[in-house]
């Protein structure tokens, strides 16, 4: 299976990226230039992805300041902040990079769960 895919959101591709159902989880990163802990995050993704190669999952970057109306909507103080969405509904937030197991921890406590077998009557 392949990694996540990762994506870079506007302003105007923000709501088709994220919000619209798709039964995978989203994980927006909001970052910046010059911000050292958006560079150490940026350095460590390709292998926190590939720590979740075929999970049901995406990965959303917005620049927050080239689209801080972004930003605002979602009342970001700070960044890096990744916020956690599932078919449209905002599941959680991260402030900072805490790690990789902590990261990874609270990405695999947020992915979709395989819907049950049906029984058979």
């Amino acid at each position: 299976m392949a990694h996540p895919v990762s994506y870079e959101a506007t302003t105007e591709t923000f709501d088709s990226l994220v919000l619209e159902p798709r039964d995978e989880l989203v994980v927006v990163d909001f970052w910046g230039p010059g911000c050292p802990n958006c560079d150490i995050y940026a350095a460590a993704e390709p292998d926190l992805l590939s720590e979740l190669e075929g999970a049901p999952m995406r990965v959303v970057k917005v620049n927050a300041y080239e689209h801080e109306a972004l930003a605002t909507r979602f009342g970001l103080h700070g960044i890096p902040t990744f916020l956690l969405f599932l078919n449209g509904e905002r599941l959680g937030k991260m402030s900072q990079y805490y790690g990789k197991p902590y990261w990874l921890g609270v990405i695999r406590d947020h992915l979709p769960k395989a819907p049950a077998p049906a029984s058979a009557s």
